[in-house]
């Protein structure tokens, strides 16, 4: 889980405030003191530790707190807000230019992800309606340029390059000639990374900033190197001025220190977040969401904006009809469970949900379970997947068989299947009962 041991130690600070009916002053900087420990074990910059620790108490001893029904939740209604606000207060999106195309130009060290970042950010804004053009100006990294090209087939879009003899300035500039003249309305650079930070690699990116005058310069880091990437983005920032941050690795970053430092230290945005290895695992970053996801109440909008990406509306009405009647087959079961399947991993949208994370904490989600659920479906005739009656011993044999697993396996998917076709039959007569169309176009509930 992203931040789990900062979540952990924070979450379990306001567990204490929870059991107590009234809070008093001494209580409030005993769980801060916690707080502190917990951001500071974190690799969270201490001066930032500081301020924000003094700005909640500030808030949090106040009279209204301490006197109020509720005194835990205000306070953690406090540390949330101050949290958003650590994290840069608001989404900040790229700022795309009124006459494209929109020139954005990705710098960072070696390591860091740039060049994946630049495949995965033309898909995301390729989703959003745009027609990115890649650009191969990393000259010096052996096959940086064929990596780039690989991404650009993986997304459908194209690739400009010139090889790895020519300089990134005329690269840069030939590529907005370009996209100009081929209607792409964003041009991504792919600027060249160095093992650390040096007087040559600022140079020429400054050369290529004064040359083609970017919309936005971005920074990718890697959040799991803690306050070296904070460090990194401080002296990026100082020697070539960076419009916003994109952290990559966070869905391996246990601390999170990185994102609970940068914004504060360099006053730049965390514009984009890396959740994954896989192509669309580039995600805008919400600070009001991830303090949630930091403070155990979930993030329900973006499990929400996940499943509109996945969830087909024609289909779910389809589905809707199809459990009143008690028609759900193995085929639509299979559907759905592919469906969920595509939102991410299991353990990262449960954890999206407000209480479920805590709750399995310490139980993993074996996405290998799923595969075998899989394989049996396939190893079933069209015939069985639709009439799952028809499946008796002979066909449980040879289906077990086919998929790899044992008679057990296919029995216990069975009695499983048979028991939620009733549940969800059950459900859909129960909306029925409510009469009105209060539940029409609501039940929509994937196999989970």
């Amino acid at each position: 889980m992203i931040f789990e041991g900062l979540a952990d130690k924070l979450q379990g600070a306001f567990d204490k405030l929870k059991g107590k009916g009234k809070l008093s002053e001494k209580d409030v900087k005993t769980a801060l003191r916690e707080v502190k420990l917990a951001l500071l074990e974190a690799d969270v910059n201490f001066k930032v530790v500081k301020k924000f620790v003094k700005k909640i108490e500030a808030r949090a001893v106040g009279h209204e707190v301490l006197t109020s029904l509720t005194p835990a939740q205000q306070v953690i209604k406090i540390v949330n807000e101050e949290l958003t606000e650590l994290m840069g207060g608001t989404q900040s999106k790229i700022t795309f230019a009124s006459n494209p195309p929109t020139i954005i130009m990705m710098a960072g060290l070696q390591g860091a992800g740039k060049t994946t970042t630049v495949g995965k950010l033309a898909k995301l804004l390729k989703s959003q309606g745009k027609n990115p053009l890649l650009v191969a100006a990393d000259i010096y990294r052996p096959a940086a340029i064929k990596q780039l090209q690989v991404l650009g087939q993986q997304v459908e879009q194209p690739v400009f390059t010139m090889g790895d003899k020519q300089d990134p300035v005329d690269i840069a500039k030939a590529a907005i000639s370009h996209a100009e003249s081929n209607g792409n309305d964003v041009v991504i650079i792919d600027t060249a990374g160095r093992l650390h930070i040096d007087e040559a690699l600022m140079d020429e990116l400054k050369n290529v900033k004064k040359a083609v005058k970017p919309h936005e310069i971005l920074l990718v880091v890697d959040s799991m190197t803690g306050q070296d990437a904070v460090n990194v983005a401080k002296n990026f920032d100082q020697a070539l001025g960076v419009d916003g941050v994109v952290l990559t690795k966070l869905d391996g970053d246990a601390r999170g220190g990185a994102a609970l430092s940068i914004s504060s230290v360099t006053g730049k945005p965390i514009k984009f977040g890396g959740f994954g290895e896989k192509l669309e695992d580039l995600r805008e970053f919400h600070p009001d969401r991830m303090a949630s996801r930091i403070l155990g109440m979930g993030d329900v909008l973006t499990l929400i904006e996940k499943a509109e990406a996945q969830f087909d509306e024609k289909k779910a009405r389809e589905l809707e009809e199809k459990l009143r009647k008690q028609e759900f087959s193995f085929e639509d079961f299979l559907d759905q469970m592919k469906q969920v399947r595509n939102m991410g991993p299991l353990e990262e949208i449960m954890g999206m949900i407000p209480g479920v994370g805590k709750q399995l904490k310490g139980i993993k989600v074996d996405e290998k379970e799923l595969d075998k659920i899989e394989a049996i479906i396939n190893s079933m005739t069209v015939e069985e997947r639709r009439n799952p009656e028809l499946i008796k011993g002979s066909r449980r044999r040879r289906i077990a068989k086919g998929s790899g697993t044992t008679v057990q396996d296919v029995n216990r998917l069975l009695k499983q299947f048979q028991q939620t076709r009733k549940m969800m039959k059950q459900m859909g007569e129960m909306s029925k009962g409510l009469g009105s169309g209060k539940m029409k176009g609501k039940f929509k509930l994937p196999f989970m």
